[in-house]
């Protein structure tokens, strides 16, 4: 199943952990990194390989590790390295080069997510995506990201797009969207994510239990679109049945093979999010 929502916990709040396993969050990412105080960075490993040793088997877990460069990232790597628990992958922040990030990667053995957040990672984004079999993933810290590159609003739009290229020319998922900040604005949630969608991301991180079944919803194909595509393609197996090579719809209209695979990838996803015991 492709997560919808990634239910950040803060680390060193063993407290909270459960919870995020409990919640309706098809992913949970317990984070070691810019939500735990620097003085809580050694609790907050423990908690994440305490909870990984019993995490539920329907219930697949990400960390976020400390950045590259970091005194507490080789320390969190040699601790995974040794503990040997079941995790399904990291997500690596300050993703600037594609060469360090896969020196990273070779110490991992899990799917591994860079997170660009600087000018410099957004410039070499297409070497990172591809840079490490492991890497899987590639989206966009926008809150950093908007600081380094000096712009507010409406400024990251052209980066969101770059980060869709970059992930999908090297035959990446679907980019996570990045947090929406404002908690208390679920209309403004709703919206942008809607819009992250067609843009290109599928998925997006949550930081509070109240944005996920905003975010679950946003990236669900409709009722209405998953018969829109349905229709698509047992017209499209009806025209190879009938040893046609052009596709029409009910109406007559030409459907190109893009359509179609689209319309796959539309029914695809509505399988999978139908499944709620399998939790990603």
């Amino acid at each position: 199943m492709t997560p919808r929502s990634w239910l950040y916990v803060p680390g060193h709040r063993d407290d909270r952990i459960g919870k995020a396993f409990d919640s309706a969050a098809d992913a949970v990412v317990i984070d070691l990194e810019d939500a735990v105080p620097v003085g809580a960075k050694d609790r907050a490993l423990a908690n994440a390989l305490d909870a990984l040793r019993v995490v539920p088997q329907d219930r697949r877990v990400w960390l976020r590790l400390n950045a590259i460069g970091t005194e507490w990232l080789d320390h969190e790597l040699a601790a995974l390295a040794a503990a040997a628990v079941p995790l399904a992958g990291v997500r690596l922040p300050k993703a600037d080069d594609p060469d360090t990030v896969a020196a990273t990667a070779d110490r991992l053995t899990c799917e591994v997510h860079a997170i660009v957040e600087s000018a410099a990672g957004l410039l070499a984004a297409p070497r990172i995506a591809r840079c490490h079999p492991r890497v899987t993933g590639i989206a966009l810290g926008e809150a950093d990201l908007a600081a380094d590159l000096r712009t507010e609003g409406d400024g990251l739009t052209w980066a969101r797009g770059w980060i869709v290229t970059a992930a999908r020319a090297a035959g990446l998922a679907s980019p996570v969207q990045s947090v929406w900040t404002a908690v208390d604005d679920p209309a403004g949630l709703a919206a942008t994510s809607r819009v992250g969608r067609a843009q290109g991301f599928f998925g997006r991180s949550v930081i509070h239990p109240n944005q996920i079944d905003i975010v679950n919803e946003a990236y669900t194909p409709s009722p209405e679109e998953q018969d829109r595509a349905r229709r698509i393609v047992e017209c499209a197996a009806a025209s190879m049945a009938a040893g046609e090579s052009a596709v029409l719809d009910e109406n007559g209209r030409f459907i190109d093979p893009a359509v179609v695979a689209n319309a796959r990838v539309v029914l695809d996803r509505a399988a999978a999010t139908a499944v709620r015991g399998v939790k990603a």
